[in-house]
């Protein structure tokens, strides 16, 4: 594990985005992992920066989305295809058709994770980016008994609908539930770079990369991932240091 602290917003913005722009440097076909939400708005921004200056170039890339909401077209502006769309997909030289996000109104759903997870065995994710739940969910997975490996249907909990509230006209407008790439899917990905921000998420972040490995903290289970970099602010950091 490596552990990184920013002082600025900025500085974490940027090591963020070099690390994905690096390593479509090295390798133009990489397949990404990529999160939704505010934690990746500021690497997403740096990278579009980085590719109109000509840095780094998305064309051969492909990318698979961590989750979606259910009942949601990816015409919704709450959808999360609808947000990659706006904070990178049209913004850069990806080819929509290998930018891959679950469908929210399958009509099978059990069928559409089955899919899912075939084509992320078929890609093999090089790089994984997450952010951090403040129940320390990563992805939709969140805290229970025991939790499910692969790509799924999840129910969101109440603290987690509170968080995504702010993203629709109502909390009564969230749907309650998602499909989501399960821990065993996120695992498999070579490299996972965790980005974590502000002082409200200090704790879990503690109780994540350095409690008990525990399903009651799915993020604790990126303990065991051989590859796994945490990018923090100060605030969030405070007590790596």
């Amino acid at each position: 594990m490596n552990l990184l602290t920013f002082r600025t917003e900025e500085d974490l913005n940027r090591a963020g985005a070099g690390l994905i722009a690096s390593l479509l440097q090295i390798k133009p076909k990489a397949a990404l992992g990529l999160a939704t939400g505010s934690t990746p708005i500021g690497i997403y921004e740096e990278l579009v920066k980085l590719h109109r200056s000509g840095s780094v170039s998305f064309a051969k890339a492909s990318s698979y989305n961590l989750d979606e909401y259910v009942g949601l077209s990816g015409s919704h502006p709450a959808s999360y295809r609808c947000f990659m769309n706006t904070h990178l997909f049209d913004l850069v030289d990806i080819d929509p058709a290998n930018t891959h996000v679950p469908n929210g109104l399958a009509v099978d759903l059990e069928q559409e994770c089955d899919y899912y997870d075939a084509m992320l065995e078929d890609a093999g994710i090089d790089l994984q980016l997450l952010g951090l739940g403040h129940n320390g969910h990563i992805g939709f997975n969140e805290p229970d008994d025991s939790l499910i490996a692969g790509t799924h249907a999840a129910m969101l909990q109440r603290q987690t609908i509170e968080a995504n509230a702010r993203f629709f006209d109502s909390e009564q407008d969230v749907p309650k539930q998602a499909i989501t790439m399960g821990v065993a899917g996120i695992m498999k990905a070579r490299q996972i770079m965790l980005v974590v921000r502000g002082a409200s998420k200090a704790k879990i972040a503690q109780q994540a990369l350095t409690g008990p490995i525990t399903t009651q903290c799915p993020a604790s289970l990126l303990q065991l991932h051989p590859n796994l970099v945490v990018l923090m602010d100060e605030a969030a950091g405070a007590w790596a240091k």
